[in-house]
């Protein structure tokens, strides 16, 4: 199996939205974004599959080594190799896949949230530095980009976190800020323990509100010229505040229930936004 093999693999393997955005790119890029997603889901695994955080945190290590002999040209996994070609063409930031790394090793350091400015630091790590990076392979003319770049990747990751509230409880980890749970009467004992009320569904409209609001931002910020070479990121978009609008519709039924979309619901959204440039 070649890297860009194994990393296909990894794309489709996970059933991300995100597989359906690069699938009208043209190789190189494809190639190029197909292997940063890998990458992305290769740390994040770490975290969600080792039960030993001490392990996880050895893990994360080994990657921060890995990246150093990517950016020494000498990259020994198959996700690094693959992603070698993308570092000159596309100018990727070693630091900036460092940042992700820092946001999964968040993921070891805590599972609650004050409020939400402590949580947008954790939404850009994961999120929007991914989206920046993606911009950059995409391509761009406006630096503005970078600014809707960076406000889709928190959209993305808010709508993550509304969609997994039952799958992250049972972890033990709630992403809602605090100050968030305070203000609508909800205890971080009635999400552990899937107890859902007026209260939660109440919460988690204004939680899907905030998303939403990032949608709309970030959308405003796109720069009409470079429009047509970052659909990858439109497509996304238009996937995902599809899946908030089935979230509300079914009363935010998040504690019980993962709502997703059919892969062939979404290959119509990804046909629909990408033949409308």
């Amino acid at each position: 199996m070649t890297p860009e093999e194994y990393c296909q693999q990894k794309a489709a393997q996970s059933g991300s939205s995100f597989y359906y955005s690069f699938l009208f790119l043209p190789p190189n890029r494809r190639h190029a974004i197909t292997a940063l997603y890998a990458f992305c889901r290769e740390v994040d695994d770490v975290v969600d599959e080792c039960l030993d955080p001490s392990i996880a945190a050895t893990k994360l290590i080994w990657w921060r080594q890995e990246l150093a002999k990517l950016y020494a040209g000498k990259p020994e996994h198959p996700v690094t190799q693959a992603l070698l070609p993308a570092l000159a063409e596309f100018n990727l930031p070693q630091e900036q896949l460092l940042e992700i790394i820092d946001g999964m090793e968040m993921d070891l350091q805590q599972s609650r949230y004050l409020d939400f400015k402590a949580l947008s630091l954790y939404c850009y790590r994961v999120a929007s530095v991914v989206g920046l990076l993606a911009a950059e392979i995409f391509g761009y003319q406006d630096r503005k980009t970078q600014k809707y770049a960076h406000d889709l990747g928190i959209a993305f990751q808010l709508t993550n976190i509304i969609r997994d509230v039952g799958e992250d409880a049972r972890i033990g980890r709630i992403y809602l800020p605090i100050d968030d749970l305070q203000r609508f009467e909800v205890t971080a004992a009635d999400i552990l323990n899937a107890r859902y009320s007026d209260n939660f569904r109440r919460l988690m409209e204004f939680q899907i509100e905030r998303a939403e609001q990032y949608y709309v931002q970030a959308m405003s910020e796109l720069p009409v010229g470079d429009r047509k070479a970052q659909r990858p990121g439109l497509v996304m978009a238009a996937i995902y505040r599809t899946l908030l609008d089935e979230i509300r519709r079914d009363g935010c039924q998040v504690l019980t229930q993962r709502t997703s979309l059919t892969p062939v619901r979404k290959l119509w959204i990804a046909w629909r936004i990408w033949i409308k440039g």
